[in-house]
This record gives C-alpha cells, sequence and structure tokens, in this order.
C-alpha cells in the first residue's frame, strides 16, 4: 500500500485500451468496496460526516467507477457522417481522445466521491490524473492516491501530490499538464480559472451554490418538509448542491415554517462515528466562524430565529445547532450569500412570478428544487430557473447517470454522464477523400 507513483510519467495508458483500462477500475471499485469500513471511518475522522453517511459516499463511488467502467467506450464512441458527400469526402467521422495529464484541485467536503466523479471517467477515457487534496484530509488524499496503484493501473496513471494551495498555479503552468477540474470556492475557481485562461488550457470549475428550494401550496407538505431537512443537513449542510434558500408561499407558510424548525431541532447532533447520529461537527473552525458570522449578522438586522442560532454547547468539536431563520432581507448577508453549514433561510412569496424572482436573485446558480403537482407551474419551474439543474418534488443530488454542474458564479463546464467524460477529450474531426 506504500508504493511510491511518480508523477507526470508520461505513461500511454491509452494504449491499455477500453478493456484494460475497464478491467483495472472494477478492480479499483472492488478494493474501496472491500474497504468500506476502513475508509468511512477515515472519512468521518477527517471531517465530522456522519458515519452512515460517509458508508453512503464509499458505495456511491464504487458504483461510479464501475459505471464508467461499462459505459466510457460507448460514451465516446464518436459517429460516423450519414452521407459523407455533402463535405466532398468518402468517409467523415468524428472521434474523442484523451488531453493528457489532467489535474484535479479537490475539497474536503466529500473527500473520496469528489475525487472519484473526476477520476473515473478521466481516466476512463485515457488520460492521467494529478490529484492536489484539500490539506484537512491527508489520510483521505493518501488512501485515493495509492488505490489506482494497488488496483494494478500503470505507474503514473494517477498521482497525488500533497502540496499547499500556494503551489497550485505552478502545476497548472507545468506544460506537462493539459487540463485542470476545480472543486471548491468561489475565490478557488476565480484564481484557477485566471491562471487556466492565461496558459489556455480547459477548466471545468464546479464552485458554490446557495439552491432555492420552492414549495406552492399544491405540494405534498409533509413529503416537502421532510426532503427539505435531509437536503439542508446533508454532510452536516456543507455541500454546494444542499438546499440554503427555502422558498414558501404564503398559503402554507406558516405549516411549512412550524413543521420545518420542528424537525430541524429535532435532528440528533453528538458524535459522527455513532450511527444515531444526524449531524455531526463542522469540519472546521474556521467555517464555524463564517456560519456564526451570517447568522449574527441577520438577528442583529431583524431576522427572526425560528431554532438553533448558536454553536453547540459540547466541549469537543466544531459544532452548530440545526437552524432555520425566518424574515430575511436584501440587506443581510444571508440573502446572497452561501451558508455553508446547517442554517436554512426562509422566505416567503406570494405567486409563483415572486418565487422565481426570489430564486434567480442570487449570483449562484447550481441546483434548484420545486414542489408542486400542478403541471403548468412545473413547465415554467423548468424553464425559468436559473440554475444547472431542477430537481421536481426531490432534492438536488448528483447521479452518476445525469449530468452535473452550473451556471453563473457557480461555475461552468460538467462533471458525469457522457458530458463528464466528453469534458478533457479533444472531439477530433477525421475527413477521408
Amino acid at each position: 500500500m506504500s508504493r511510491r507513483v511518480e508523477p507526470w510519467s508520461g505513461v500511454a495508458f491509452a494504449a491499455l485500451g477500453w478493456d484494460g483500462r475497464a478491467r483495472l477500475m472494477r478492480a479499483a471499485a472492488d478494493l474501496i468496496e472491500s474497504e468500506i469500513e476502513e475508509l468511512a471511518g477515515v472519512i468521518t475522522a477527517e471531517m465530522g460526516k456522519p458515519i452512515e453517511q460517509s458508508r453512503a459516499e464509499v458505495a456511491k463511488s464504487a458504483y461510479t467507477m464501475r459505471f464508467y467502467a461499462e459505459n466510457a467506450e460507448e460514451f465516446l464512441s464518436g459517429r460516423e457522417l450519414d452521407d459523407p458527400a455533402k463535405v466532398s469526402a468518402s468517409a467523415a467521422r468524428t472521434r474523442f481522445e484523451p488531453f493528457g495529464v489532467v489535474l484535479a484541485v479537490m475539497p474536503w467536503n466529500y473527500p473520496i466521491w469528489q475525487v472519484v466523479r473526476f477520476a473515473a471517467p478521466a481516466l476512463m477515457a485515457g488520460n492521467a490524473g494529478v490529484l492536489k487534496h484539500a490539506s484537512n484530509v491527508p489520510q483521505s488524499a493518501v488512501y485515493i492516491g495509492e488505490l489506482f496503484a494497488r488496483a494494478g493501473f500503470p505507474q503514473g496513471a494517477f498521482s497525488t501530490l500533497l502540496i499547499g494551495s500556494r503551489r497550485v498555479e505552478a502545476v497548472i503552468r507545468d506544460p506537462r499538464v493539459a487540463a485542470v477540474t476545480l472543486t471548491g470556492s468561489e475565490g478557488a475557481g476565480r484564481a484557477i480559472g485566471a491562471t487556466a485562461g492565461d496558459v489556455l488550457k480547459k477548466a471545468v470549475l464546479e464552485l458554490g451554490g446557495s439552491d432555492p428550494f420552492i414549495v406552492m401550496p399544491s405540494a405534498k407538505l409533509d413529503d416537502a418538509v421532510a426532503t427539505a431537512v435531509k437536503a439542508r443537513t446533508s454532510n452536516n449542510g456543507q455541500a454546494c448542491i444542499n438546499a440554503k434558500r427555502f422558498i414558501v408561499h404564503e398559503d402554507i407558510y406558516d405549516d411549512f415554517a412550524r413543521l420545518f424548525a420542528e424537525r430541524m431541532a429535532a435532528l440528533v447532533v453528538g458524535n459522527p462515528a455513532d450511527p444515531a447520529t444526524q449531524i455531526g461537527p463542522l469540519a472546521t473552525e474556521s467555517g464555524r466562524e463564517d456560519i456564526e458570522v451570517l447568522v449574527e449578522d441577520a438577528r442583529d438586522k431583524g431576522a427572526s430565529i425560528l431554532t438553533g442560532g448558536r454553536r453547540g454547547d459540547r466541549e469537543a468539536g466544531w459544532f452548530y445547532e440545526p437552524t432555520v431563520i425566518a424574515d430575511i432581507t436584501p440587506e443581510m448577508r444571508l440573502y446572497q450569500e452561501e451558508a455553508f453549514g446547517p442554517v436554512a433561510s426562509l422566505y416567503k412569496v406570494s405567486s409563483l412570478d415572486d418565487a422565481l424572482q426570489v430564486a434567480n436573485n442570487s449570483p449562484f446558480g447550481l441546483g434548484s428544487a420545486f414542489w408542486s403537482n400542478d403541471e403548468s407551474e412545473i413547465a415554467r419551474a423548468e424553464r425559468e430557473l436559473e440554475a444547472g439543474a431542477v430537481f421536481v418534488n426531490g432534492m438536488t443530488i448528483s447521479y452518476a447517470e445525469l449530468p452535473f454542474g452550473g451556471i453563473k458564479r457557480s461555475g461552468y463546464g460538467r462533471e458525469l454522464s457522457v458530458e463528464g467524460i466528453r469534458e478533457f477529450c479533444n472531439l477530433k474531426t477525421v475527413w477521408v477523400a
């Protein structure tokens, strides 16, 4: 498990072919699945995720590895022009070819899944991967760095660089790196996007989100409330696609607010290694301080705290109580800024027009959820919500089968599905006389 992998080796990984790469990817999936308890424990220890959610993260990662092992060849098959004579050729076709080395700068909140959703498609396409992981999840970084070597991938196919963020720019500028992908903050996205642009290299950026969760009168209220709690608090509320702004029609607002606050207050907060725990500590002290500043700013400017609103009373751990805040106004920072923790903002609206206006009045555009049983309302939400995804009568979540990414200040490019594997491939046109 301690095999050293030299980065930048330039190994002709693509020469293994589809079957060879798929065999190795399945071996990696088997390994990660066989070590699920050990790895889930590492995730929980490093960033505080409840243990059941850590197990689910590992299982999802193994599934996605197998998904790309099974589908990559079809996704990158290219196409033949039906009538090549139209372009004065005897044959004309497209083909997808790997870029080469792709650098991934990954966050701590899903320390295995975030890496796999880049690595599985990139490697199956024939690229090599280089990972710069978050500094507060070193065990996860080392594990995933060694995983592919242990599964039999050639030396240099995947490497982990244990470096600080200040050295990332130099890696992007290295001529051996062909492209870069980042999941992280808006500030990090600006820096990495600027550097990649300066050296004319492809970049995919998945940044922050302040996802709306709209509830209209025709929705099933109890289902909407139950899902709202899960959508706001999964991963201790530290996910870019957590629902953060709950926009509720005035006809059902009072009932929704009461039930939502009650169920948020009833969540079990405690040791994340305990299977009964639903909310663990935040991953960093600075993260809790950021949440406190946003909540206190809203409180000082007249917001109503329906439940929570303070740090936990435990001596150990950066806990923050599940919180619901109402009466949010535009001068409060919560109106525009992302709350990266278990803090939900409630908005009362009088119409669908108002709901869409509030939802779209955000610098972010990652995911969104819309609750209604009115087909005309659903059709409008699909068209008019400014987001990379609209989930109807459910919560935003990533699936290997669906493209994932955002618009506006939530970034650009797509991960997962067929679109994700094509991001780091050259789409080549072939014309034959």
